[in-house]
């Protein structure tokens, strides 16, 4: 399995790029989340997914571990191929996604092409666990300030004793609704949510 390509990028739109690396050129799909990411570089390292069939063999590319990681959680969910995850991850950032499965936001999924009610509810019942599970642990690398805040206001509230989940949970919920310019100002939100 191709775990990443690390090459020059001789074609790229938002749905797809073309690396070349040892004079080979691999074409890589990517969601525009990706794509946004790389849009103006001319060298690149990609994290790929290998998606192989019978008939076919398609590699996915994403800038960050965090895609990659919920690109294959949803690919697990039935009913879900690699084409709607993509589609997913082009109209939610990873972030995003992550909040409306632990949010139990259906709304949020229905906002998708091609994603209705029961294909919500099956992502969100298939991967809460998973995703809380992983939550903790990956968080987005490449994001603005509110990840940055976020990561410091989750070890701070963690090292005062609150549980890790319900932690994730209220921060996910208090930046949805208020912008912060200071950890401490979203560490006071966050505790009168947590009392």
């Amino acid at each position: 399995m191709i775990s990443y390509i690390k090459g020059e990028i001789t074609h790229k739109n938002p749905t797809f790029i073309i690396v070349e690396t040892g004079g080979i050129g691999y074409h890589v799909n990517v969601s525009l989340h990706t794509y946004a990411q790389i849009e103006k570089e001319e060298r690149i390292k990609i994290l790929i997914h290998q998606h192989l069939k019978e008939d076919s063999n398609t590699l996915y590319g994403f800038s960050e571990e965090t895609e990659r990681s919920l690109f294959v959680l949803l690919i697990s969910v039935s009913g879900i191929g690699p084409n709607t995850a993509r589609v997913i991850l082009s109209g939610m950032t990873p972030e995003e996604v992550r909040a409306s499965i632990l949010a139990e936001n259906v709304a949020a999924f229905n906002r998708v092409k091609g994603i209705g009610p029961k294909t919500a509810k099956r992502i969100i019942l298939d991967l809460k666990d998973k995703v809380m599970k992983d939550s903790g642990d990956i968080m987005v690398s490449l994001g603005g300030q509110d990840n940055t805040l976020r990561a410091e206001a989750l070890s701070a509230l963690v090292a005062l004793g609150f549980a890790k989940v319900s932690v994730q949970k209220t921060l996910n919920k208090v930046l949805q609704t208020e912008k912060f310019t200071s950890v401490e100002q979203l560490i006071k939100v966050a505790l009168k949510q947590l009392s």
